[in-house]
């Protein structure tokens, strides 16, 4: 594998099902509002087919390490409830397959993410700081697994009392953090 191409395949397990899992991560355009610690920034940059497939949409992101990426992302195929796959350009091109398997009480979800890093600091330090940034990417996918199961938990509470005592979803942070557009 070339030095800017990754390869990361994320497991997660949460209680709840199929569909409350993927109306959570289907809605692209609410991940700033549920995953702020990685999720600054999600613009509609093209309406969905009827079938939802189609929309087309662009991400201001960022990790802990100290730099931000932008990038687009179009939903590619739906299989509702079982999951859903995007193609993405900009900071880095690739495809992800999002995967959900009911098992009992809990949702198996998978994350099957293959890209290629563009953005000049990714593809030239790449080679030497892949684990780095391969580290990057571990932290922002735990934030993610912990800021599913907070709005989960918010869209199950039965009062506004009860969804008001959840914690608040992680933050952003890591080094130098910066939430302004335009920022490096």
């Amino acid at each position: 594998m070339p030095g800017n191409e990754y390869h990361f395949i994320t497991h997660w397990r949460v209680k709840g099902t199929r569909e409350e899992v993927a109306d959570v991560l289907g809605e692209a355009l609410a991940l700033p509002r549920w995953w702020p610690s990685v999720y600054l920034e999600v613009k509609e940059l093209e309406p969905a087919a009827a079938d939802g497939t189609g929309h087309y949409l662009s991400a201001f992101t960022r990790g802990w390490l100290p730099y931000n990426l932008r990038w687009n992302f179009r939903v590619t195929a739906i299989d509702y409830p079982a999951g859903f796959s995007i193609a993405a350009d900009g900071d880095f091109d690739g495809r992800g397959i999002w995967t959900f398997v009911q098992d009992g009480d809990f949702v198996d979800i998978t994350y099957d993410w293959k890209l290629r890093a563009d953005k000049p600091v990714l593809r030239y330090l790449s080679p030497v700081m892949k684990p780095i940034f391969a580290a990057n990417h571990r932290w922002a996918m735990e934030r993610g697994l912990e800021s599913l199961r907070i709005e989960l938990a918010s869209r199950r509470a039965p009062t506004e009392e009860a969804r008001r005592a959840l914690p608040a979803p992680p933050g952003p942070s890591g080094l130098f953090v910066r939430r302004k557009k335009g920022s490096a």
